[in-house]
Parts: structure tokens; C-alpha cells; sequence
């Protein structure tokens, strides 16, 4: 390896003089996340609901050398994104990552679904989402005028493929997720000019919330280890995460799919000022054959997406 190669490879390693701040850790993705963050050299403040949890992923970290410090909350609450801020400034002297995780279900068909379990659902995951990157973008913004320069900032949000695919049996999940997508790259077309690199990841991980979805573990190396995701984050969170914002990535065991945008499938145009009803038909019918008719605007080509070997989880 040459040595810029290895400088490069180096770099991408390593998050030491960073502090990043993860939401939902005390268990699951956000406990992986944060152990790899700190594996990495960031000094890290772990969120989630109070609870035992939390405090055994922060003494795993220090246990290992790591730093680590708690501020429990509920995260869809204004309270706890100004705490989270304070903690991190407070603890570590400012925040460079924030990486937002926490999220429940409550799955329901659309037409037996509640209103506690709508609510519930894009409380947790979309609004806290919101909450946090309101009160550290601002943070951000702040540094970025006073030092007449952007700063090093990073976003890892969560989503979900649920929200490519319209899961019948999840509207209120694949709505919160479709919409932190849309938060994701608001974001980073709002907050670029200040450094803040935006992203996204859709995360097919093996966790006490996705249990019964995805069953149990296999024998043996497990592909939905979330601590394949993790090399991802920590990536998007280092060095070369600056070359990279407004995405959207799959990932899980040796795979990350990069999603392209949404395509224009057909253009129409009328044949004077605006459409008749009789010419509306004549030009939309062509176009919608199947019977029963399939909703068109899904992206089931992420479905086929296996890990390709089952080698040592990292």
C-alpha cells in the first residue's frame, strides 16, 4: 500500500477529537454505533429513555478505554435536544456527529391502526429526529459565522426500507421514515454551506425491536449483526464523511446499496391549455394495465440484496 493509501486508510479510522452524540443507545443499533464510535477515538454522549441500559453501553466503552457519558430523555422532547447539546458541550467542550437512532413499533394495518400508535411512532422517530438536528445544525450555523468557516458537522440518520416499499402492515413506520429521508436531505441542501454533511442509512440489523420481523439469529456468524451496519457510521462520521451528504444507503453484512433519486417515468402534456377528461384517459390508460392494479411508486429492487458471505462479523 502506498503510503497516501495508507494515510488515507488511516484517516478513515480514526474519529479521535471528535465527540458524537447517539440517540436510542442503551440497546440494538444505537448501543453498536456507539461502541464502534468510540472504538474509533470519539468521545461519545449516549441517549436513550432511563433506564440500566444505557449505563452498561456507556461503562463498555470506558471499560475499554473509551469516554463516555449518559443524558437520558425522551428524545421527541425539546428539553432533551437542548440537554443533549449542553451534555456534549459541557462534557467534551462541543459536538461534531450526531447520529439519530431511537425509534419503536407499532404495527398495525392502516384501516386498525389507532391514534395513540400514528402518534407514538412519528413522535418518536420523525420528530426526534427533528429535535435534535434543530438544536445542533443551530449550534453549527452559530460556530460556522463566528469562525468565518465551516465546521466539521455529521448527520447519520436512520430510516428504512419500509419506506421504499410501502410496508402494508407498518403505514405509521414507513411514513416517519420516508419523512426523516426528506429531513436528511433538507439538511444538507440548508446547512452545506456551514460543513454539515447530512446522510441517511436504512440498516437491516437484527435488534429487540426487529425480533419478530426477522426471527431468530442463525448458528454461527449472524448476517444481521448490527455491528456490520456500523463500519458505515463511523465512516460518515470521520474524515471522508465530508465528501458525502444527501444520501441514502442500505446497509447490512458486506452490503451498501446506494440509492439513486426518484426518476421521471412518463411526461404528458395536453393537447391545448389544460387537460380534458376524456383526454386524460386516452393518455394515462396505456400506462396502467395490471389488474388488480400495483402501486408503481415502490423500489423493491433493494428486496434481492443478501450478504454475499457470512465471514466474521466485524
Amino acid at each position: 500500500m502506498a503510503a497516501s493509501d495508507q494515510t488515507r486508510a488511516a484517516a478513515v479510522n480514526t474519529l479521535e477529537g471528535l465527540v458524537a452524540v447517539v440517540t436510542g443507545a442503551g440497546r440494538g443499533l444505537g448501543a453498536a454505533e456507539a461502541v464502534a464510535l468510540a472504538g474509533a477515538g470519539a468521545r461519545v454522549v449516549l441517549n436513550d429513555l432511563p433506564g440500566p441500559g444505557l449505563e452498561a453501553v456507556a461503562d463498555r466503552i470506558r471499560s475499554a478505554g473509551g469516554e463516555a457519558v449518559t443524558c437520558p430523555g425522551d428524545v421527541a422532547e425539546w428539553s432533551t435536544g437542548a440537554a443533549l447539546l449542553d451534555r456534549a458541550v459541557r462534557a467534551f467542550g462541543g459536538v461534531h456527529v450526531l447520529v439519530n437512532n431511537a425509534g419503536v413499533l407499532r404495527d398495525r394495518m392502516v384501516f386498525s391502526m389507532s391514534e395513540q400508535e400514528w402518534d407514538t411512532v412519528i413522535r418518536v422517530h420523525l420528530r426526534g429526529h427533528f429535535v435534535t438536528t434543530r438544536f445542533f445544525t443551530a449550534y453549527w450555523r452559530k460556530l460556522s459565522k463566528n469562525d468565518g468557516r465551516p465546521v466539521t458537522a455529521r448527520i447519520v440518520n436512520t430510516a428504512s426500507e419500509a419506506y421504499l416499499l410501502g410496508s402494508a402492515g407498518q403505514p405509521n413506520y414507513a411514513a416517519a421514515k420516508g419523512g426523516i429521508v426528506s429531513l436528511t436531505l433538507a439538511t444538507a441542501r440548508g446547512c452545506a454551506a456551514y460543513g454539515v454533511r447530512a446522510n441517511a442509512i436504512c440498516p437491516r440489523a437484527r435488534t429487540a425491536m426487529t425480533d419478530a420481523l426477522m426471527g431468530p439469529a442463525p448458528d454461527g456468524p449472524d448476517p444481521l449483526d448490527p455491528d456490520r451496519v456500523t463500519p458505515l457510521v463511523v465512516h460518515l462520521a470521520g474524515p471522508h464523511g465530508d465528501r458525502i451528504t444527501g444520501e441514502v444507503l442500505v446497509v447490512h453484512g458486506d452490503v451498501i446499496a446506494l440509492l439513486g433519486p426518484p426518476t421521471v417515468r412518463s411526461v404528458l402534456h395536453a393537447a391545448g391549455d389544460r387537460w380534458t377528461p376524456g383526454e386524460l384517459d386516452a393518455a394515462l390508460a396505456p400506462l396502467f394495465t395490471a389488474d388488480p392494479p400495483r402501486p408503481g411508486y415502490v423500489c423493491e429492487e433493494t428486496l434481492p440484496l443478501a450478504a454475499s458471505t457470512l465471514g466474521e462479523a466485524p
